[in-house]
């Protein structure tokens, strides 16, 4: 099936809906060379920001004799990555010029002092209208300036391996219409083959973000509750989807349809998904992102050259099967920078230089992301990347986003806890939720949660 352009309207509603320190370098003031740090996650198969801040440090160097490049990729998961950039922050001599910050992470961040405002350089950039509207909106901080330039995004749903599904007597098309013919589906792979993992949900403290975002989140925005109440600007607690979603949880791995919980508290479990157990029929079903062909290509971490004829696509269902019958959760990376740096003209033109529209459409095609340019999203090359462009770019009209907020990540962590009790047997479902009530009313303030 040939991939479609993803239209600005369409990622302007995709993206419509999300809502320092001194750099080592010197200043350059007194004619001597300066030095632009940027620090970024590489971890496992995830090095799409490596591969291509290794080609800007060479082409940026080789255009400007007078500027040195010094990558700092940090190889860490997810939750480690974001503790070891803000580490870095809090020191003058360790502190980046340029960061690959999370969308979700921009608030905090900017509370926390370590994002320089980029409002002023923007306006100076013609390229800048060519972002989407809404596309500008996920590098936002509380009062309204921009401090993170996007560098693309994502929507999420089911992966699955079309030769295990065979054996269990699943077709081809295979759309599961709720949570409950999902796990029939889950617990007819177990049947057919025990050796093979028949579900994948990331869950738990390793994992993340990832555990938060593409494993609950996904679950709980398939039921009539959500974590965060827009109208009212609160925190959802004693919800029964969220009771749900851990039951979804607790089922998965007490059933023996998960990975087991030692597989799945590896931090390394995202590697070990895309570039071996889908790979080599070891899984059957993973509930992941649009990214995951990135992997897959020819100059992918773990090329896998059938992967078109044998993986299969399906979207994540609602709960019951409700309206509008699918969900999805998206968020993307950006890059900024650092507020202390002591070179804002030279980082931000090496921002622009990595953000250029040549190096965006390479990011977009090499890593399955969505993009968040307009000209990029009309290019042929981008269009016909992969056979599941379509697909992903389809679910910008069932996708959610994570609640905009400073204590998001804070939030996120007793997400990641309740999960890991429940999956692991330590806590009951009441007993998780409970917990996880009382975490948000420590973190936010009573007054500030509602009552599903």
């Amino acid at each position: 099936m040939r991939p479609v352009r993803l239209t600005a309207a369409a990622a302007a509603a995709l993206l419509v809906l999300t809502a320092g320190a001194c750099s080592s370098g010197g200043a350059g003031g007194d004619g001597g060379a300066t030095t632009i740090k940027i620090a970024y996650q590489k971890f496992g198969t995830f090095t799409q920001a490596d591969e291509l801040f290794r080609d800007v440090k060479a082409e940026y160097e080789e255009a400007n004799p007078d500027v040195t490049i010094e990558l700092v990729p940090i190889e860490a998961s997810q939750n480690d990555y974001f503790t070891k950039l803000a580490l870095m922050n809090r020191s003058p001599s360790t502190a980046p010029d340029l960061m690959y910050e999370d969308t979700f992470m921009i608030k905090s961040d900017v509370e926390a002092g370590y994002l320089l405002p980029l409002d002023e350089h923007l306006a100076g950039w013609d390229e800048w209208d060519q972002y989407v509207e809404g596309a500008k909106a996920a590098g936002l901080g509380d009062d309204g300036k921009t401090y993170g330039v996007p560098m693309g995004t994502d929507t999420r749903g089911l992966w699955f391996n079309t030769e295990v599904l065979a054996k269990a007597g699943l077709p081809a098309d295979w759309a599961p219409k709720s949570w409950d013919e999902l796990l029939e589906a889950a617990r007819a792979i177990k049947a057919a083959d025990p050796e093979v993992v028949p579900l994948n949900v990331y869950s738990g403290k390793p994992m993340g973000e990832a555990s938060t975002m593409q494993g609950f989140e996904m679950l709980l925005y398939g039921t009539e509750d959500r974590l965060y109440d827009e109208e009212s600007a609160k925190w959802v607690v004693g919800s029964q989807g969220f009771r749900d979603a851990l039951e979804f949880v607790r089922t998965i791995y007490t059933e023996g349809l998960a990975p087991t919980p030692q597989q799945a508290l590896d931090p390394n479990l995202g590697s070990v998904v895309a570039g071996e157990w889908l790979p080599q029929g070891r899984l059957g079903i993973a509930l992941d992102g649009s990214w995951m062909p990135g992997s897959w290509l020819e100059e992918g971490e773990a090329p896998w050259p059938e992967w078109s004829e044998v993986m299969g696509t399906a979207a994540m269902p609602t709960q019951d099967g409700g309206e509008p019958g699918a969900v999805s959760m998206s968020g993307g990376w950006t890059l900024a920078v650092g507020a202390g740096t002591q070179n804002p003209d030279v980082a931000f033109d090496v921002l622009t230089h990595a953000l250029s529209k040549d190096n965006a459409l390479r990011f977009a095609v090499e890593n399955s992301q969505i993009a968040v340019r307009e000209d990029v999203a009309a290019e042929p090359e981008y269009l016909e990347a992969n056979p599941t462009t379509k697909f992903f770019s389809d679910l910008v009209e069932v996708t959610h986003f994570r609640p905009a907020t400073s204590d998001y990540a804070q939030i996120s962590n007793a997400i990641q806890v309740a999960m890991e009790a429940v999956m692991t047997g330590q806590q009951s479902v009441e007993e998780a939720a409970a917990a996880y009530d009382e975490a948000v009313v420590g973190i936010v303030g009573e007054q500030n949660t509602v009552e599903g």
